[in-house]
């Protein structure tokens, strides 16, 4: 008796964008939540600190974990991505 692994489900385009740009967003979060333990978002007193600088640091700082995701990142999102689409095939 033989056996066969199980057909893999073909993904539609769209899915696998929709799975790539999830897989991206949550390796901006981990990111960003890296940077804000690194200190990076902190007010400095170089421009002149205030309420708006507090407001608005972590802003910036999820700007830029995302363009860092966006263009590769750590690598944490292509596994993810895997991880995405395994779980997917499995359904």
């Amino acid at each position: 008796m033989q056996v066969s692994a199980t057909p893999q489900v073909a993904q539609t385009p769209l899915a696998q964008t929709r799975l790539k740009d999830a897989a991206i967003e949550l390796e901006a979060a981990f990111l960003s939540e890296m940077m804000k333990s690194a200190g990076l978002g902190k007010t400095r007193q170089s421009f002149g600190g205030g309420a708006g600088e507090d407001q608005f640091s972590s802003f910036l700082v999820q700007h830029q974990a995302r363009e860092l995701a966006r263009a590769g990142g750590v690598g944490l999102s292509e596994i993810l991505l895997k991880s995405l689409m395994e779980k997917t095939d499995d359904v």
